[in-house]
């Protein structure tokens, strides 16, 4: 569905105000097509997002050959499955287990593998996450409402322009049987960074 280019939104955050006023002058001196504007917005929320990295995660749930070759080689074994491009070349795959959990930051700026996430979410940018992250790892997961238990280790991964991260989360029990297709529902963006878990169904 396109999106209104009449913005007189005042319950948006300010970054997302200024992109849109910034977008609506940009098409009222015809410098930018809105159709141009939506496709790109749609391909990124959609087509290339969190739907791919979903549909990797589930692969890698059903498929322990696929889930050694995300483990050696994640760049190769996203790329197999059709997902490269934007900010998606040097890839490591995290797993989650047992005592284990993966937080992604990009301390430095905002590096985030787009091919597999999607647009990346304001507050990976902001400066709190970014610093706080490293800092209180376990404050800042509880401030998403994910509560680990104490003797689960935090393991904080940051990311750069050589290499992003994708987190594996833990397949939900319950779910034995299930096909990946109803599998990857289960698995949002936030769970990909690590500061969520795997819906339970």
């Amino acid at each position: 569905m396109p999106h209104d280019h009449d913005h007189h939104d005042n319950d948006l955050d300010e970054m997302t105000a200024l992109t849109r006023a910034l977008e609506t002058v940009l098409v009222e001196k015809g410098l930018v097509d809105p159709a141009a504007v939506d496709a790109i917005i749609e391909t990124y929320s959609n087509d290339v997002g969190p739907r791919n990295g979903a549909s990797v995660v589930a692969r890698a749930w059903t498929d322990p050959v696929f889930a050694d070759f995300l483990a050696t080689d994640a760049t190769a074994a996203i790329a197999s499955m059709g997902f490269t491009g934007r900010q998606g070349e040097h890839m490591r795959a995290l797993f989650n287990g047992a005592g284990v959990h993966n937080l992604v930051v990009c301390t430095l700026c905002s590096c985030y593998p787009w091919t597999v996430l999607g647009l990346p979410p304001v507050w990976y940018k902001s400066p709190p996450y970014r610093s706080r992250s490293v800092r209180d790892p376990r404050g800042v997961l509880a401030e998403f409402g994910t509560i680990l238990p104490d003797d689960t280790e935090i393991r904080v991964w940051d990311s750069t322009a050589e290499l992003r991260y994708l987190v594996i989360p833990e397949r939900p029990a319950g779910t034995e049987g299930w096909d990946a297709e109803r599998l990857a529902a289960l698995v949002s963006r936030d769970a990909m960074i690590g500061t969520a878990l795997a819906d339970v169904p």
